[in-house]
């Protein structure tokens, strides 16, 4: 005669899973990031803006300062994202093959919530 060992289902599975607690856990943590990422997205953008106008204007290579700072001007214009930096904060200068080099820094505090604020400090040259 054959000895079976009756055992119940709950131990031969132990049940795994995310608690109410940390569910509601992750989601607000989950929550603070996509806000933290909303706030600061449209700045990555506006960097990325400004920096592919300089690009563009260096690979130009103006013969002058106040050209350089015209022709930002009117990229400002068509560019609405640009808005942290204005062509008086343009660095420029030549390198040694007499190619313009334009600098740019700015910095951006975004408001998180309350008297929270993160801030980012964007810094960029053409290449």
């Amino acid at each position: 005669m054959s000895h079976r060992r009756l055992t119940s289902p709950s131990t031969c599975h132990r049940q795994r899973g995310l608690t109410l607690i940390g569910l509601l856990f992750w989601g607000g943590v989950i929550a603070v990031l996509a806000v933290v990422a909303m706030k600061v997205f449209p700045t990555v953008l506006e960097y990325y803006t400004v920096q592919r106008v300089v690009d563009r204007i260096a690979a130009s290579n103006p013969a002058t300062v106040p050209q350089v700072r015209q022709e930002f001007d009117k990229a400002t214009q068509v560019e609405y994202s640009i808005q942290s930096v204005k062509s008086s904060d343009l660095v420029v200068t030549k390198d040694g093959n007499d190619k313009v080099v334009i600098e740019f820094a700015w910095d951006k505090e975004v408001d998180l919530f309350g008297p929270v604020y993160l801030l980012i400090k964007y810094r960029g040259r053409s290449h």
